[in-house]
């Protein structure tokens, strides 16, 4: 079970390492992209990149519904937001404004 648990953090890793800056992706999206779990399993793995040694913009990941659900795992409520501001994505309440212009889904990779 723990080797397959890193596996699938590392695609979750992988995944999320792919989307563009500026732009968001949803817990949902990468889920089903990986055809391997929920988008809860999704924001487990990104909760866990914090104790990894790699350089994942978990910041970018966000729910269906544009809001920042997951800004209380980072070291502190705010840092989230402020990842994405520096990006240049507005933030209003907790939510990302123009959530479906800025959203990217893991289809539009290109190789």
């Amino acid at each position: 079970m723990t080797k397959l648990k890193n596996n699938y953090y590392q695609s979750v890793y992988d995944v999320t390492c792919l989307i563009p800056k500026g732009r968001v992706s949803t817990y949902g999206s990468i889920a089903d992209y990986l055809s391997l779990g929920s988008a809860r399993m999704v924001g487990w793995a990104l909760n866990q990149v914090h104790a990894s040694e790699q350089d994942v913009p978990a910041h970018r990941v966000i729910n269906r519904k544009g809001e920042l659900s997951g800004r209380m795992h980072f070291q502190t409520p705010t840092l989230m937001q402020e990842l994405l501001e520096a990006e240049g994505i507005e933030v209003v309440e907790d939510k990302v404004v123009n959530f479906k212009e800025l959203y990217w889904h893991p289809e539009e990779i290109e190789f």
